[in-house]
């Protein structure tokens, strides 16, 4: 057996065990999603059909939407459908399910890849500024704001700036709509203020994370070594304690891409732009039960895979967690 395939093993099981264990924990949310939204108060037909509606007709739609089934059965019929990319009809205004994802999908992750490309380096940097120039001013002035920052709710954030800079100074407009604009520069104007409050959120946990990481490598003897033999500070930090800061810092760069897509529900709300999570939001108060289980699932499926893949990336960048013994 050659040492390539030696190397390679552990990495292939790691990564099936991880799948299996992602599988497994998608499939338990399911079964969550579908109880949770199942078992809610009320009867779905007769709010649909309203007070005036016979009983002969609101049997025959609940018959329609398969409500006079059991529980299991209709799980089954449901996760069978969505496992062939079936998501049902929506009850609102009875277009299928995944026609309403397709566009609301794409906006939100145009959304969550503006603010990530922005957000990722910029915090990275500062967190490697931070941790090279520690306890100097710009450390401390880059401690308070990030605490600041987080301790602010992102709807706040929001609607500061949106006072700020499209009340005030209409350089942006307070609704975010890209589709509204042609060409790449339209888009990313239009959604510049809902991408900039997720941005100033997110970079203060990644930066923090990044700083405290590396400020802890750069305690080791061996960068101590480094150090003494000579090499700069700079390439200490980049050369040395990088490399080996990523598994923490990895992981919380995915965990904060992860919020991006699953957590903008308040933020795509407070701009009124047409995502995923402003759909979900519309759904609820519809009671427009297909689309919220679809959108639920979604959310999970998104943050599960990222999870997976941020562990994948910690574990193989690690020797000691790659081979534990």
């Amino acid at each position: 057996m050659s040492a390539s395939e030696r190397h390679g093993r552990p990495i292939l099981r790691m990564i099936g065990t991880r799948l299996g264990i992602g599988f497994f924990t998608l499939f338990v949310i399911s079964v969550l999603i579908f109880l949770a939204v199942s078992l809610l108060p009320g009867d779905i037909a007769q709010q649909i059909l309203g007070q005036t509606a016979t009983e002969e007709t609101v049997a025959a739609f609940r018959r329609e939407l398969g409500l006079d089934q059991s529980l299991p059965l209709r799980y089954l019929d449901w996760i069978g459908g969505v496992l062939q990319g079936d998501f049902g009809q929506s009850l609102a205004n009875e277009r299928p399910v995944s026609d309403l994802l397709s566009s609301r999908l794409g906006n939100t992750m145009f959304l969550a890849a503006y603010a990530a490309v922005i957000a990722v380096p910029l915090s990275v940097g500062l967190g490697l500024l931070a941790a090279l120039w520690r306890g100097s001013w710009f450390d401390r002035i880059a401690n308070v704001l990030t605490l600041s920052a987080i301790s602010f709710p992102e709807f706040f954030i929001a609607y500061i700036l949106m006072f700020l800079l499209s009340v005030h100074m209409g350089w942006f407009p307070s609704i975010a709509d890209p589709g509204s604009s042609s060409g790449i520069i339209g888009m990313l104007g239009g959604a510049f203020l809902p991408a900039i409050t997720l941005v100033l959120v997110v970079t203060a946990h990644m930066m923090r994370m990044t700083r405290a990481a590396v400020v802890n490598v750069l305690g080791a003897p061996y960068v101590t070594m480094a150090r003494l033999k000579g090499v700069s500070r700079w390439r200490a930090v980049t050369r040395h304690a990088l490399p080996n800061a990523l598994a923490p810092i990895v992981n919380v760069v995915a965990l904060n891409i992860a919020w991006l897509i699953t957590g903008v529900v308040i933020v795509e709300v407070v701009f009124v732009y047409p995502g995923l999570g402003q759909l979900m939001v519309d759904s609820v108060t519809n009671r427009d039960i297909p689309v919220v289980q679809a959108c639920a699932l979604i959310f999970a499926t998104v943050y599960i895979l990222l999870n997976l893949l941020a562990d994948v990336v910690a574990i193989a960048t690690n020797p000691r967690l790659l081979h534990p013994r």
